[in-house]
C-alpha cells in the first residue's frame, strides 16, 4: 500500500518541482534562527505542552477579530506577568539615557507568509506611512514626540533600527507593549503594491478603480490595519493568522508557521493549531458558555453570571475561575465637560456639583445588591495594589452623605424646585438628564437604577438610554451626551514609571473631556485646549512626568496628579475590584487559575501567553 506523504516530504517534493520550474523556492516554515525560548518554572503552574487542537471562543461583533491581536500579544517588547517590559519580537533593546533605543531583530524571523521581517518594514512605516500626509494626515503618534520634536529614526542594517530623541521618552517602549499597540512596522513587501511611491501607476490606478476606492490612500488603508486584523492577506507576526475574509459569523485563525517563540523542548508555539471566533448576540454568551459551546471565555461574562456558570460546570465541561480586575473603577459616571448644552456644561464644570453627585451615590448599597459585597467603593483612581495608592485618593468626596450633597447644590444656587421636588436649572428647566450607555449588557442599567434612587433624593432625575457602541462614543465626542456610564480607568495598578496619561486630557476616548483630549491627540489640529485651570495643570504635570529623568521625580509628579484628579472628581467612581468570571475547558492547560483580568496593562489573556495554552486529551 502506498503510504501518504508526510508534511516534510510533501514540502521537499514541492520545492523540487518549483526549483525545476525556475520559480523562487518558498521559505521553510519554522521559528527564527534566534527564537524566544519560553521556559516554565514550577511556580507558574505551567508545563510543556503538546501541539494540536482547535480553540473556540465567542465574540459579540465581527469587529472583535482584533481580539486575536490583543490575546496573541506578540509585541516588539511586552509585559511579563510581573509587569516588567521584556523583548519579545525583538531579540534585544539597547536603551541609552532613556532617549536612544536600538532595536535588534531576530535573525531569520519571517512574516506569516514566509517573507523576511527586516528593518525595511520599519522604514516603510516611518517614511512611507507615518510621515505620508495622505495616509497619516496628523503625522506620527503623539508618543513619538518629545517637546514637539519627532525622533531621529535610523536603519543601520537589515536587523537594526534606532529611535533617538534629544530628551528621554518614557512613552516609547510602553506604547509598543500596549493591548492596542503602537505599530512602528508594516509588511512592506505586501503593502507596496498599494502605495503610489512604489506601485506601477497603471496597476495601482486599476486597483483603485476595481475596488471603487476613492484614491490610492483609501485603498492602502483598507489593507493595512494590523490591529483590526480583518484582512486575511495582510501578513502578521501574531501566533495565529486570520483565514476567513469578512463578512462572516465564524472567523478561523490558523497558526503562524513562522512564529518566533518556542518552548524549552524546542517545539514551536503556538501549541493550538486553530482558533475559532464565533459571532453571537452578547446576551447569548453566558447561555452558550453554560452549554459548553466555548473553550475559553471571559468576554461577555459578568460577575452576575458566576453562580449559573458554576452550576453548569458538569454539563459544560468548563471550570469557571474568578480573576480580580484592575481598573480604577469597574464602573464610573462621566459628566461631559465638553457638552453642548450650556447650562449643564457650566454645572459639570463646577467642582461643587461633581462632588455633590459623588456624595449622593450609595456605593455600599451597589456593592451589596450587585456584587455580594465583594467589590470596593470609592473614586475612579488607583487601587490598593498600586505602589502609588493613598487612601485619600479613593475616599475623597466618595462617602454617602445626602446632607452634604444637598448643601453643595444649595450653595451653587440650585434652590428652586418643581412641584415634584426636582431642582430647576438656572434657565428654569427641570434638572433631568439622560445617562447614556453602550447597551451591551444590563449591568450598567441595573447599577444606574440604584444611582437614580439616591440622586432623586437630592432633586436630580436621571434616565438611562442604551445605544450601539460607535453611536455611544460619537454622541459623546459631538457633545450631545450629557453624562455616560462606562468602565473606569484601565490601569488601576500603575507604578511611577507607567504613564499617567489616563488622568490628564490626552485622548478623545476619555469620556469626561473628549474635545480636550482630541486637541492633545491631534497636536492642536482639532478639538479645543482645556480651559479649566486644574485640567490644564494635569496636562502640564503629564508633560513634566514625561521629562522627569528619575523614578523618584516621576513618583512625586504622579502623586500631584492623583491628588488633583480625586479632589476635582472628574469622573464619579461607583464600584471597583469586581471579579471577572473566566470559563476554561477542563482539558485546556496552562491557563492560570489565579490571575488579574485587565486590558491595560495585561491585554486580558494576552499577558499569560495563549500561544502556550494546550489541550490535554489524554484519557
Amino acid at each position: 500500500m502506498r503510504k501518504p506523504f508526510t508534511p516534510l516530504l510533501s514540502a521537499v517534493l514541492s520545492g523540487i518541482a518549483l526549483f525545476a520550474s525556475g520559480l523562487p523556492l518558498p521559505a521553510i516554515a519554522g521559528p527564527p534562527d534566534e527564537p524566544w525560548v519560553v521556559e516554565f518554572d514550577e511556580a507558574s503552574g505551567k508545563a510543556v505542552g503538546k501541539p494540536g487542537g482547535e480553540l473556540h471562543m465567542l465574540v459579540g461583533r465581527a469587529k472583535d477579530t482584533r481580539l486575536m491581536v490583543v490575546y496573541g500579544y506578540a509585541r516588539l517588547v511586552a509585559y511579563n506577568e510581573k509587569l516588567e517590559l521584556v523583548p519579545d519580537i525583538l531579540r534585544e533593546v539597547e536603551v541609552e539615557d532613556g532617549r536612544s533605543f536600538t532595536l535588534h531583530l531576530r535573525k531569520g524571523h519571517r512574516w506569516s507568509d514566509g517573507e523576511p521581517f527586516t528593518s525595511e518594514d520599519f522604514r516603510y512605516w516611518w517614511e512611507d506611512v507615518a510621515n505620508n500626509e495622505a495616509l497619516s494626515p496628523t503625522g506620527p503618534s503623539p508618543e513619538l514626540f518629545v517637546d514637539g520634536q519627532p525622533p531621529v529614526v535610523e536603519f543601520p542594517d537589515p536587523l537594526t533600527v534606532r529611535y533617538s530623541w534629544s530628551k528621554p521618552n518614557p512613552f516609547f517602549l510602553p506604547a509598543l507593549a500596549q493591548a492596542t499597540p503602537l505599530f512602528i512596522y508594516m509588511p512592506a513587501h505586501y503593502l507596496k503594491q498599494f502605495h503610489e511611491r512604489h506601485a506601477d501607476p497603471d496597476q495601482l490606478a486599476k486597483l483603485v478603480q476595481d475596488t471603487q476606492a476613492r484614491d490610492w490612500a483609501q485603498l492602502h488603508g483598507r489593507h493595512d490595519d494590523m490591529y483590526k486584523f480583518e484582512n486575511p492577506e495582510l501578513p502578521t507576526l501574531q501566533p495565529w493568522q486570520l483565514a476567513t475574509p469578512p463578512p462572516a459569523e465564524r472567523f478561523v485563525f490558523e497558526r503562524n508557521p513562522y512564529f518566533h517563540r518556542v518552548d524549552a523542548n524546542g517545539q514551536q508555539l503556538p501549541y493550538i493549531d486553530r482558533v475559532v471566533l464565533e459571532v453571537v448576540d452578547d446576551k447569548l454568551v453566558p447561555i452558550k458558555t453554560g452549554a459548553g459551546e466555548t473553550d475559553l471565555q471571559a468576554r461577555g461574562l459578568f460577575f452576575k453570571h458566576y453562580t449559573f456558570l458554576k452550576e453548569s460546570e458538569e454539563r459544560s465541561g468548563l471550570v469557571t475561575h474568578l480573576w480580580p480586575t484592575a481598573r480604577g473603577a469597574h464602573l464610573a459616571l462621566y459628566p461631559n465637560l465638553n457638552a453642548r448644552d450650556e447650562a449643564w456644561r457650566e454645572l459639570f464644570r463646577d467642582v461643587r456639583f461633581r462632588r455633590a453627585l459623588s456624595f449622593a451615590v450609595d456605593r455600599e448599597e451597589i456593592n451589596q445588591i450587585m456584587y455580594f459585597g465583594l467589590g470596593i467603593g470609592g473614586n475612579n483612581t488607583v487601587l490598593p495594589q498600586s505602589p502609588l495608592y493613598k487612601p485619600e485618593y479613593r475616599e475623597s468626596w466618595a462617602t454617602f452623605d445626602l446632607e452634604k450633597a444637598n448643601a453643595l447644590l444649595d450653595e451653587i444656587g440650585l434652590t428652586e424646585r418643581a412641584a415634584d421636588g426636582t431642582r430647576l436649572l438656572p434657565d428654569g428647566r427641570p434638572m433631568e438628564m439622560i445617562v447614556e450607555t453602550a447597551g451591551e449588557e444590563t449591568e450598567q442599567t441595573d447599577v444606574l437604577e440604584l444611582v437614580r434612587e439616591t440622586w432623586s433624593k437630592i432633586g436630580l432625575k436621571i434616565h438611562s438610554r442604551p445605544s450601539q457602541r460607535e453611536v455611544f462614543r460619537n454622541r459623546i465626542f459631538s457633545g450631545e451626551t450629557l453624562m455616560s456610564i462606562w468602565f473606569g480607568l484601565e490601569n488601576g495598578i500603575p507604578s511611577a514609571d507607567m504613564s499617567p496619561g489616563e488622568f490628564a486630557p490626552t485622548d478623545q476616548n476619555q469620556l469626561q473631556w473628549p474635545t480636550w483630549g482630541q486637541h492633545y491627540q491631534t497636536k492642536g489640529a482639532a478639538g479645543e485646549a482645556p480651559d479649566m485651570p486644574e485640567a490644564a495643570e494635569l496636562l502640564e504635570l503629564f508633560e513634566a512626568w514625561r521629562a522627569a529623568p528619575t523614578t523618584d521625580e516621576r513618583r512625586e509628579i504622579w502623586h500631584q496628579i492623583l491628588a488633583i484628579y480625586s479632589d476635582q472628581v472628574y469622573s464619579i467612581g461607583l464600584i471597583g475590584g469586581i471579579l471577572q468570571p473566566v470559563a476554561v475547558d477542563d482539558s485546556l492547560r496552562n491557563v492560570p487559575e489565579e490571575a488579574v483580568f485587565n486590558w491595560e496593562p495585561g491585554a486580558q489573556f494576552g499577558i499569560y501567553r495563549p500561544d502556550t495554552f494546550w489541550f490535554d486529551t489524554a484519557g
